[in-house]
């Protein structure tokens, strides 16, 4: 579905901008307390409806090892190329914590400006 409210802005625009301000909080999120391949995180977030692709996730991936966020290993495959499994580093999980609070405090804002409430409702 599109609707089309302007020149350059549809719903479909807006919803990738809202998915994309949260795929790092998710990818985080995905890698807490495991090791994953990157066709594992992109797996995981089809299954949540958040699809992202290869384009998407390895510069991702890359910018968020050099932040210190996260960490890999190789490990050699049977059926390919050796595989690079991505972890959370220490600073990782101290940041997935703060994004992790972040979220609630967003979420909660959001929702008490987008759920009327009965009795806050001003009567015109």
């Amino acid at each position: 579905m599109s609707i089309n409210t302007g020149k350059n802005m549809n719903i479909e625009n807006t919803k990738a901008q809202m998915r994309k301000g949260v795929l790092e909080f998710c990818i985080l999120s995905a890698l807490s307390g495991i090791e994953l391949y990157p066709t594992e995180i992109i797996d995981r977030m089809k299954e949540a409806k958040l699809v992202v692709v290869e384009g998407t996730l390895y510069p991702l991936l890359t910018r968020l090892k050099n932040m210190g966020l996260l960490t890999y290993r190789w490990e050699e495959s049977t059926s390919g190329p050796p595989r690079k499994y991505y972890r959370l580093t220490e600073l990782g999980v101290q940041f997935l914590a703060e994004l992790a609070t972040s979220w609630d405090e967003l979420v909660k804002a959001v929702h008490s400006v987008t759920k009327p409430n009965p009795t806050t409702q001003s009567h015109e």
